[in-house]
């Protein structure tokens, strides 16, 4: 295992092509700027490293977690916000960049930018006891790293509104149900599934993968036609690499599910 140390709270580990992203700031994971900072460190070193083909964020076995550091945040002016709360997207934007697959362990609690942090992964998997939520409303504020346009475009508009303007927090089966979660597990296990998840991409066609990812994020937000010229390139584009060539070479000798892919 290779580990990449971002400060004293956040670490990359490395092992077998599956990075972690673990969240290590007893008790609760409060995300003060350190851990931000840290954050974004290490969504780029997952982007860039080629040994790693998929990503797991987690939190540890109690909490994924809670919130900002609000002690923090709490003697910070308008004119110090306005400074931060750049850097505070930018590191969740930097975690949903990540040109592979990227799946939330969710354990304990994910609330306010905890949430956001498991919004900017593709996929999130959750313990039965999890609870999540946006309870920022209740501080006077609202969410501020990316909550109110990536909850919004998850579980729609209308119950985006309900979760944000209540502050109210919901369990794993509820957020399942509206779509917040993908699957549920007990909180012994939400971390190997997810991981295993994760695994079955390592010897998967990468630039496949990426381009599948950009496709769809590239695409969400345009209108129908330009979405579909987005999709119609990266296709196209598929065409120069050699994976292809080995995906179809393979299908056509072999049958389907055969191919040996090498990430070019």
């Amino acid at each position: 295992m290779t580990v990449h140390s971002f400060g004293d709270s956040v670490r990359l580990e490395v092992d077998d092509g599956v990075a972690t992203l673990r969240l290590d700031r007893p008790p609760m994971n409060a995300l003060d700027t350190a851990m931000q900072d840290g954050i974004h460190a290490a969504a780029h070193v997952a982007s860039r490293d080629p040994a790693i083909r998929a990503v797991v964020i987690y939190g540890g076995e109690k909490v994924f977690a809670a919130g900002a550091d609000v002690k923090q945040m709490t003697g910070l002016s308008h004119a110090d916000m306005v400074l931060r709360a750049g850097e505070l997207q930018a590191a969740m934007s930097a975690v949903a960049a990540i040109p592979k697959p990227v799946v939330a362990a969710v354990t304990g609690y994910a609330l306010g930018g905890g949430l956001e942090l498991a919004l900017a992964a593709d996929v999130r998997f959750a313990a039965g006891d999890a609870k999540l939520g946006q309870p920022e409303i209740k501080l006077g504020i609202i969410p501020g790293a990316g909550g109110t346009q990536r909850l919004s475009r998850l579980v729609g508009v209308a119950r985006a509104k309900e979760l944000i303007y209540t502050g109210r927090m919901v369990g794993a089966a509820a957020a399942t149900a509206i779509g917040l979660v993908d699957r549920v597990e007990p909180a012994a296990k939400v971390y190997e599934v997810a991981r295993e998840w994760a695994a079955q991409f390592v010897d998967g066609p990468a630039l496949a993968l990426r381009a599948a990812k950009a496709a769809i994020d590239d695409g969400f937000g345009v209108d129908l036609e330009t979405g579909l010229r987005i999709e119609t390139q990266a296709f196209a584009a598929l065409f120069a690499t050699e994976d292809r060539s080995r995906g179809m070479r393979s299908f056509v000798e072999d049958g389907p599910g055969r191919a040996t892919f090498v990430g070019r």
